[in-house]
């Protein structure tokens, strides 16, 4: 079978028994605060696992497209180097939310992996959990007897908690497992070794292909379990692994889901697959991260410096450095596998199919960025060795997060010169910047108090501002030593943040009378959390929810004009043009697109025009509930890439043949309310996607005013000309005119001094030395004076210090020759010299400079410059 036959193969036959088919969720996760990426089937069934949605349907079953790479799931090291690792993968899935429990979930397992997939049955073994006295757990002896109907005793096997006690977090829903392994090893090796041993032992041909998780249990914060309300069942099926057993490979890298990638590398790269190990860990290294960037990306996550877009930033390098340093790609190459990419999962996840060109470019402008990096972190590094008999830990870590070299480069480059890699030194500064992050990110959450009927939340946010309410349950929540508690309310008509808008605020108004401020709204895993700084005297009365009505209006407005300018957009620039993030609040809009190109002043106008005249013609809101997701695609209406859409959507409507888009926000009533629209920035944020600032309203009106109040006050300035921008270009040419002069008088001072210099110079242990306080008024001066003296003579060492404007500065010099052959540094000598005067600096060996706070220091710096060179 394919890769795409057994794909089909495995929904079809849960389609046969009753379940419903979703599609998978976006790769980037944007309402579950304890996690940056899906990594498990699951994590778009959790709400309902706790019981924070409803169940619409018992059955499903899915492909579902996961990520690997961060937190505590994390293989990217492993990538590439073993056969069965991945960054991106697919699990297959089957859910069942209060419906069939282990019986079923066994038996269908077993009939669909030997009677559809026909896997050798003496090949397959299978593991239950065997219970935990600490915990109070038995052994699964539900799961023991229903597997002894299909498969001998002999081949059920025993697990203990770490393998076979499926636990979401250390909170939520869990409960026991039972893993499949199948042992592919050839029939010799088996005879001599029987598979049971090797099952969970880390045999890259004895795997764990599906795992079948049994919910019945909630993990409290106390580390309590109690049992569910209603029991689940949650399973993950590997389908890289799966491809391989059905193929009969010996690595997941060799089926029809690699293959095809790999090959093309090969012949791209001149070299054949599957002769040497280094090639191929790279090839294999290349064809997985493909994936996870290209998915990501194409699911709204681009590469960046901060949290998930630093992550897909990571393992892009890591295949650029893999390329450059193994396969001798040293231009850009990884981008031309998108095509390849795109069309293989045409059809199963089409979002990249979809935005084929725009991830490509994406990866381009990386890949040239960072092959630039990758030269200069390579010249830093060659700098620095031939300084020093071992690389410091502390300067291997700045490769590391300033230029992204993994460590082995380091090492690598470091055996090249016969040199060791400080690796203490390097894992502590790591350590350091993990827990580092880790504490910048830290939150804290008790457990839940329940005060009412746990029951799904009602918002009445679309239709009105205020609703009589009660607290259904609260927990407190620490984050960076501030503590504050979140709410769930019966009814809300608070908006909760999402799809680019703010959350909304108001107050709770008690029976009693007792107000308490609602700061934030937020959605967790589908519930509408309130955030308060503190708890209601009384939790258990009546509140009248009340909206911030003003804020809720100007974002409201700054939400609508985002709609309108998409679609603007795609008038004036194109329709290539997609929404690529957004932020909206009752202050500015901010809209993110893929466009490759500043747009033009022209183009901003044609934008602001378009979007001004359907203000001005008052478009009433047309808001459609509940439509069918298909119906709504094929009414042409915009969805948006990494979304996840139920199959119900809402529509937001201006004008049928303008704007029409998926959207769960909220909205003016007719556009005329948003009044007035101007953009006031237009900039690069990423590689392809340009970023829109817009104001509307009255913040549109205020800048307005400020714009011509600061034009009248100039135009006052330059006495009333009637040419206004005339006088303006011809005062800023007189200036420029006069800095010029400036300068070449500052020129001629600097020549001057290094006449009076010249005399001074004096030999040191056979060393042109100079140290002395120069008055300059700034740091080009400085450079040009010590520039000019450096190219006087050789054997030469010259320290300038200079007082500009109330801040001291420092300039070392070293001829080349002394950095050879005696090894003086600038930069190291700069640093040492600055702590005289409070600062710090750095530079090349042969030239640094070091500013600082304390000019009384100058002189007892210029005084120490001698004692380098004895």
């Amino acid at each position: 079978m394919t890769s795409k036959e057994i794909r089909s193969a495995f929904l079809d036959f849960f389609k046969d028994k009753s379940h419903h088919i979703v599609p998978s969720a976006p790769v980037v996760i944007k309402n579950d605060p304890t996690l940056m990426f899906t990594n498990a089937g699951m994590n778009q069934f959790k709400d309902l696992f706790l019981g924070e949605a409803t169940i619409k349907y018992p059955r499903v079953a899915d492909t579902q497209r996961c990520l690997r790479v961060s937190g505590k799931h994390n293989d990217l090291e492993e990538v590439g180097i073993d056969t069965y690792h991945h960054t991106l993968f697919e699990m297959l899935g089957n859910w069942s939310f209060g419906d069939y429990f282990k019986k079923e979930a066994i038996g269908w397992a077993w009939e669909l992996l030997t009677k559809v997939y026909h896997l050798d049955k003496d090949r397959l073994y299978v593991t239950i959990f065997e219970g935990d006295t600490s915990e109070g757990l038995a052994r699964d002896a539900e799961a023991f007897s229903f597997w002894a109907a299909h498969v001998a005793e002999d081949r059920i096997l025993l697990g203990n908690k770490k393998d076979n006690f499926w636990e979401m977090g250390d909170t939520g829903p869990c409960g026991p497992c039972s893993e499949i392994h199948y042992d592919m090893r050839p029939d010799d090796e088996r005879q001599q070794v029987k598979g049971q041993d090797l099952v969970n032992a880390d045999h890259p041909q004895v795997i764990e292909i599906w795992n079948l998780v049994f919910m019945q249990f909630n993990r409290l914060k106390s580390g309590v379990l109690e049992p569910l309300p209603a029991k689940h069942v949650d399973t993950g099926m590997g389908f890289e692994r799966l491809v391989r057993a059905i193929q009969g490979k010996t690595s997941n890298y060799d089926t029809d889901v690699f293959q095809p990638l790999i090959s093309f590398i090969a012949e791209k790269a001149g070299i054949k697959y599957g002769e040497n190990e280094k090639t191929d860990i790279a090839m294999r290294v290349l064809s997985d991260h493909i994936r996870a960037v290209s998915f990501a990306i194409a699911d709204g996550q681009l590469p960046s410096n901060n949290k998930a877009g630093y992550v897909i930033r990571r393992i892009l390098r890591r295949a650029v450095r893999y390329a450059y340093t193994f396969l001798n790609f040293k231009n850009p190459f990884f981008h031309e596998l998108v095509p390849l990419l795109a069309e293989q999962f045409k059809d199963v996840f089409d979002e990249l199919y979809q935005q084929q060109d725009f991830v490509e470019k994406v990866i381009l402008e990386e890949e040239v960025s960072f092959l630039r990096t990758l030269t200069t972190g390579i010249q830093r590094f060659e700098n620095y060795a031939a300084q020093q008999s071992v690389i410091a830990g502390d300067f291997a870590f700045e490769l590391f997060d300033t230029y992204g070299f993994p460590i082995d480069l380091t090492e690598l480059l470091a055996r090249e010169k016969g040199l060791v890699v400080d690796m203490d030194g390097f894992q502590k500064a790591l350590n350091v910047q993990k827990e580092r992050s880790r504490a910048a990110t830290s939150i804290d959450t008790s457990d839940w108090v329940l005060v009412g009927e746990d029951e799904e939340v009602e918002f009445v946010g679309y239709d009105t501002l205020s609703a009589k309410t009660q607290v259904i349950k609260y927990r407190k929540v620490s984050t960076k030593g501030k503590e504050q508690y979140q709410l769930v309310l019966s009814v809300t008509p608070f908006y909760a943040e999402g799809g680019g808008q703010v959350g909304d605020t108001g107050v709770l108004v008690s029976e009693t009378g007792e107000k308490i401020a609602v700061t934030d709204t937020k959605k967790e895993n589908g519930l509408i959390v309130h955030f308060v700084d503190r708890l209601p005297t009384q939790v258990d009365v009546v509140f009248d929810a009340q909206v911030d009505a003003q804020k809720r209006l100007d974002t409201e407005s700054n939400h609508s004009a985002t709609h309108l300018l998409h679609a603007a957009l795609k008038q004036v620039l194109g329709d290539h043009v997609h929404q690529k993030g957004s932020l909206v609040s009752a202050d500015v809009l901010r809209f993110d697109i893929s466009h490759f190109s500043k747009m033009t002043q022209d183009e901003i106008k044609a934008v602001e025009d378009i979007v001004n005249e359907k203000i001005r013609e008052n478009i009433a809101l047309k808001e459609e509930r509940n439509v069918p997701f298909q119906q709504a695609i094929d009414m042409g209406v915009t969805a948006l890439f990494g979304e996840k859409y139920g199959d119900y959507v809402r529509m937001i409507t201006f004008d049928d043949t303008f704007s029409k888009e998926l959207c769960g926000g909220t909205h003016v009533r007719a556009t005329g309310q948003i009044g007035f629209f101007k953009i006031i920035s237009e900039s690069a944020v990423a590689a392809g996607v340009r970023r829109i600032e817009a104001i509307t309203g009255s913040k549109a009106a205020a800048v307005i005013r400020e714009y011509f109040e600061l034009f009248q006050n100039v135009k006052e300035l330059l006495n009333n000309p009637k040419d206004f921008v005339s006088a303006v270009g011809k005062l800023v040419e007189e200036n420029s005119s006069l800095k010029k002069e400036i300068e070449n008088q500052i020129k001629e001072r600097s020549l001057a001094m290094k006449k009076e210099l010249e005399e001074k110079f004096e030999v040191v242990n056979g060393v042109n030395f100079l140290a002395a306080v120069v008055d300059l008024p700034n740091a080009d001066a400085v450079k040009t004076l010590a520039y000019a003296l450096k190219g006087m003579m050789n054997n030469l060492f010259l320290v300038l210090g200079a007082d500009i404007e109330g801040k001291p500065s420092l300039t070392v010099v070293v001829s080349e020759d002394l950095v050879k052959e005696k090894g003086l540094n600038a930069g190291t000598i700069v640093r040492d010299l600055a702590k005289d005067i409070q600062g710090g600096g750095g530079g090349q060996p042969f030239f640094a400079t070091a500013g600082g706070k304390d000019v009384s220091g100058l002189q007892k710096a210029i005084a120490r410059a001698k004692s380098f060179v004895y």
